[in-house]
């Protein structure tokens, strides 16, 4: 075989596969997904993360709702145990002022029935043992200095042995139920000394 023979088998073998190589990148480039394909998946996935995020804050929304509404329920229902016997209590209260009315009166008066009194003082103060198991506490006033969230004032008076803006007696005395009022006491309220009170008018 000649040379010039073996240069064109050479040449043509050379050919063959560069037309091999050709049709190999031309096969593999059509198995690749055109580019609008390619940006309709992007944009299907951009669409379900969207809609993904949204279920998600939905879902965090009513958890705390919920979390919210439970809080208030648990609220309520110690409001309720704490409380539920509240206008029960109240309603008593009336007969412990009348019991404390009998008492001061029969010892202001000197009554001879000293058994008798014992007697209703035992009664009150069982009573106010009950009272005080169920939450209900005597509100303090005389001497404090005047509160009107506990403390109805009925009267402002001169004083020179109390300062001003303190109560000086209570004339029918409050209750706490727990943290609540259950009644605010009825009070006397300091002015004040008498001769300030008159140089303070005289000022005016």
């Amino acid at each position: 075989m000649s040379q010039d023979q073996d240069n064109s088998e050479v040449k043509v073998s050379t050919i063959e596969g560069l037309e091999d190589a050709g049709s190999g990148e031309a096969a593999s480039d059509s198995t690749s997904p055109p580019d609008s394909q390619l940006s309709d998946v992007q944009n299907a996935l951009a669409a379900k993360t969207e809609e993904w995020k949204a279920v998600n804050d939905k879902y965090l929304r009513l958890a705390a709702e919920f979390d919210n509404y439970k809080r208030v329920a648990q609220r309520e229902q110690r409001d309720q145990i704490k409380f539920g016997n509240e206008q029960l209590l109240k309603e008593l209260l009336p007969a412990l002022d009348n019991m404390e009315r009998a008492i001061k009166a029969a010892r202001d008066n000197n009554a001879d029935g000293s058994a008798l009194i014992q007697g209703v003082d035992l009664t009150l103060k069982q009573l106010s043992g009950i009272l005080a198991k169920f939450g209900v506490q005597e509100i303090e006033a005389a001497g404090q200095m005047f509160d009107p969230a506990s403390h109805q004032a009925v009267s402002h008076v001169p004083s020179d042995t109390v300062p001003r803006d303190h109560v000086i007696e209570d004339y029918q005395k409050g209750y706490r139920l727990h943290d609540r009022i259950l009644r605010a006491a009825m009070v006397s309220v300091s002015a004040g000394p008498a001769q300030t009170n008159e140089q303070d008018s005289m000022a005016n």
